[in-house]
């Protein structure tokens, strides 16, 4: 009989948070399971934001952007990301058990938005496209400025622009 050794919590943790990409960009892999999908098997629509969000919020705590730590006041204040605007095309349906990869990358930062594009794929194959206008807020819910370092970050080769 054969033993197993007990994961090591890098094993286990390893792919997590997706990876960094070339020229600033951020690819997650993930599985469509069941609690994803309506009752044809096929995923819920609403679900694709889920997905989305998955690779944006890796993409930012690859790049060096913590939720925790934004809402714990890191840059001063307490301040938090809202997604402003979302354009969603949905060209082919995900299915239960498919393993799906969401590519998120930053097209532009302007003042306190950011504009990102994403998709989801299977196998090379585009199932959706979206483009997604997101916005930092401080508590008071009104826009705050980009921190300087995040637009290295999310653009890299692009100016920092002046205060």
């Amino acid at each position: 009989m054969s033993t197993v050794a007990e994961p090591t919590e890098e094993e286990l943790t390893g792919g997590l948070n997706g990876a960094l990409t070339p020229g600033g960009g951020h690819r997650l892999m993930a599985r469509v399971y069941y609690a994803d999908t309506d009752f044809s098997g096929v995923v819920y629509h609403a679900r694709y934001l889920e997905f989305l969000e998955r690779g944006r919020s890796d993409f930012l705590r690859l790049a060096g952007v913590h939720h925790t730590e934004l809402m714990a006041g890191k840059h001063g204040e307490r301040i938090a990301w809202v997604v402003r605007r979302m354009e969603i095309d949905f060209i082919q349906p995900a299915r239960i058990d498919d393993i799906v990869t969401v590519d998120t990358r930053a097209e532009k930062i302007s003042g306190a938005r950011i504009f990102m594009a994403q998709e989801l794929t299977r196998a090379g194959g585009v199932l959706v496209r979206a483009r997604v206008e997101a916005a930092i807020v401080g508590e008071d819910g009104r826009p705050r400025r980009f921190p300087k370092e995040w637009v290295k970050a999310f653009l890299p080769g692009a100016p920092v622009p002046l205060p």
